[in-house]
């Protein structure tokens, strides 16, 4: 169980990079070496969005089913991919990355009319499902900043403004 079954090869010379992993789950260790195909394609797919740029295939030798996940544009093209479909408040994506002592940060917001919210958070890869302090964290700073643009530009008073000479 878990020994190499060949030594390693040395293969050809070659331009290309990167890394195969084969995975073959043991019955003897996994009671449960039964998967599936669309929960692996759903979490590969984000993972190919968070890491822009790395090419993931993942195959099903069950049923001959093979799925390419590959996207340049990171967490952008993740909020558009999530969006393609609904009406858009703002058509473009607000994006900005930062980091600081080796701690970077990505965020991508894009408002639709539905009327259910749809917040992803991730830290290192690893889907937060709450949120935690990293939604709440964010939601404050988010609020704040809108709250002060609007203070600032007296924008809430323009909209009324229009929106009463509207109707």
């Amino acid at each position: 169980m878990g020994d190499p079954t060949t030594k390693l090869i040395k293969g050809e010379k070659t331009k290309k990079t990167g890394t195969k992993v084969t995975f073959m789950p043991s019955k003897e260790i996994f009671t449960d070496t039964e998967f599936h195909f669309n929960i692996l394609a759903k979490r590969l797919r984000e993972l190919s969005f968070l890491n822009s740029g790395i090419k993931i295939i993942l195959s099903d030798h069950r049923t001959d089913t093979t799925e390419e996940f590959h996207y340049e544009g990171g967490i952008k093209a993740f909020v558009e991919n999530l969006n393609e479909k609904k009406d858009k408040v703002n058509a473009n994506i607000i994006y900005f990355s930062s980091s600081k002592d080796d701690i970077g940060v990505e965020v991508a917001i894009q408002w639709t009319g539905s009327y259910s919210e749809n917040i992803y958070c991730y830290t290192n890869n690893i889907p937060q499902s709450d949120g935690g302090t990293h939604i709440a964290g964010f939601r404050g700073a988010l609020t704040r900043a809108i709250n002060y643009y609007v203070e600032q530009n007296n924008s809430a008073k323009k909209y009324l403004q229009t929106f009463l000479v509207k109707t």
